[in-house]
């Protein structure tokens, strides 16, 4: 005998509203691992300014090893290794700093410099090892430090450190770089690339992180 007070919904028993509760409790489930999964999900960062590329000017840094020749006077020839605070020292004009520097910005400055001491101030600077070093983090199969000595791309330097592990995301890869004292990123899909698809690359420098990030999918 069904009583007076009862509330329940016309033309709907029992057992419908059980399962209708249960239907909107899966429903609200799935949501709410999908909300989880996008959450890990990160936003595509636009590509940083001032791309490097296969031509850019490489910049001296701290631990780059160069020779500096003079034209008349070969005793003053000296080979340096840039010291971590960026100098070097050489013989009469003491300490230089050349790390940020190109070469040729670096030979045009010790040319000045010498002006006042020598009567043939030409000097020839060339580089003798510049290893650069990036870090590739995250989700790769072998993360760490990548040395490299000519230009090397992000797909070259994710493949040096063991390729993309079967957790990461070759569609989600974070390249931070410091530029004028900031930290900056920019999100890099290498997945058209292994697929074969052409692409243009994007090129590592010196110092660069790169982070593997998690595939959600």
């Amino acid at each position: 005998m069904q009583m007076p007070n009862d509330r329940q919904k016309p033309g709907m028993d029992v057992p419908q509203q059980k399962c209708a509760l249960r239907s909107f409790s899966s429903l609200f489930g799935w949501l709410f691992l999908a909300a989880i999964a996008c959450s890990g999900c990160q936003t595509e960062l636009p590509p940083l300014p001032y791309q490097v590329g296969p031509y850019t000017t490489v910049r001296l840094s701290p631990g780059d090893t160069i020779k500096v020749a003079f034209a008349e006077n070969s005793d003053l020839d000296q080979t340096e290794k840039i010291r971590r605070d960026g100098k070097i020292t050489l013989p009469m004009i003491g300490e230089v700093q050349a790390a940020g520097r190109t070469v040729m910005q670096l030979q045009n400055i010790l040319i000045s410099r010498y002006s006042d001491s020598l009567d043939n101030s030409e000097v020839l600077v060339t580089l003798e090892n510049g290893n650069a070093t990036a870090i590739v983090a995250g989700f790769a199969n072998n993360p760490g430090k990548v040395e490299f000595d000519r230009p090397t791309t992000v797909y070259q330097a994710v493949m040096q450190a063991g390729g993309v592990s079967d957790y990461g995301s070759t569609s989600n890869i974070h390249l931070t770089r410091i530029i004028n004292g900031q930290q900056l990123s920019q999100t890099v899909n290498l997945r058209p690339t292994i697929h074969g698809e052409p692409t243009r690359p994007t090129y590592v420098q010196d110092g660069d992180v790169i982070y593997v990030g998690r595939s959600w999918f």
